[in-house]
């Protein structure tokens, strides 16, 4: 139920022309601990999110996925797409006492390039009221690769006391092929929160060198602290150096990071 929440989601498109929301129910189905809930958006467009939680959350966390961020979320829950770091550790978080919330994309849009934009940057803070609303715990925004980009976003742009901190995994930060768009165009000078910047030594993804994470870290100048957490290891299953299953996903090394983040968040308030 939204309860007294009422929604402000903006639809995104790649010409920035934001769709007001109209208030309304929210449509879900059960699946095993999971709900599927279509956010509504005007115009009969819905954000499609994941959500799952334990009985007394410790936090909630706003799971950014990387790459096109369409990860294909099913009404039934299946996913077409489940390999992202944030996505596939989903229920170890829950099972540390810590709410998901992951949003697909609307209409399997890709959101390269669009994550920086301020629209976007709305549309993560409306996700990290919607969480406010279905648990009294603090929110933190989580975003991995590309997701990075929409996490500084929102963070940069949210509203006093909204989100109690800013995780950045695997930060894409040298623009590629595919897209222009880094971390570094999504405002991180106005980040007012602590904030945990995660790298892998072995990362070998060429948007996401390891050597970049001070540099990154360093442009948060309103952050009251700012944590550089580096690890190693992982496996190559993975056909780029970019993909999930990889260094670049933590793949082998799931537990280890999410404990660390855990650690960190546990002396944020989460």
């Amino acid at each position: 139920m939204l309860g007294r929440f009422t929604l402000s989601l903006l639809a995104i498109n790649l010409l920035g022309a934001p769709v007001i929301a109209q208030t309304g129910p929210a449509r879900q189905a059960l699946v095993a601990g999971e709900r599927v809930v279509d956010l509504p958006f005007g115009d009969g467009v819905d954000q499609r999110v994941l959500y799952d939680a334990p009985p007394h959350p410790r936090a909630t966390l706003v799971m950014l996925p990387g790459g096109s961020g369409d990860i294909g979320v099913r009404r039934d829950g299946d996913l077409r797409r489940e390999d992202n770091f944030v996505v596939r550790t989903r229920a170890n978080w829950v099972a540390r006492g810590y709410a998901v919330l992951i949003p697909d994309t609307v209409d399997q849009a890709n959101l390269r390039g669009v994550r920086s934009s301020p629209a976007y940057g709305r549309l993560v803070n409306d996700l990290a009221a919607y969480a406010r609303d279905q648990a009294p715990a603090p929110v933190f925004l989580v975003g991995t690769s590309q997701g990075t980009i929409a996490a500084m976003n929102g963070a940069a742009h949210a509203r006093s006391g909204l989100i109690a901190g800013l995780v950045l995994t695997e930060s894409v930060s040298v623009p590629g092929r595919r897209s222009a768009e880094t971390i570094f165009d999504a405002d991180p000078g106005g980040v007012r929160v602590p904030v945990l910047v995660v790298v892998n030594r072995d990362d070998a993804c060429d948007v996401a060198p390891p050597e970049m994470a001070p540099r990154i870290a360093a442009t948060m100048t309103r952050s009251p602290s700012v944590r550089v957490l580096a690890v190693s290891g992982g496996m190559q299953r993975s056909d780029r150096a970019c993909g999930s299953l990889s260094p670049h996903g933590y793949y082998g090394i799931e537990q280890e990071v999410v404990g660390e983040i855990a650690g960190w968040l546990q002396t944020h308030g989460g």
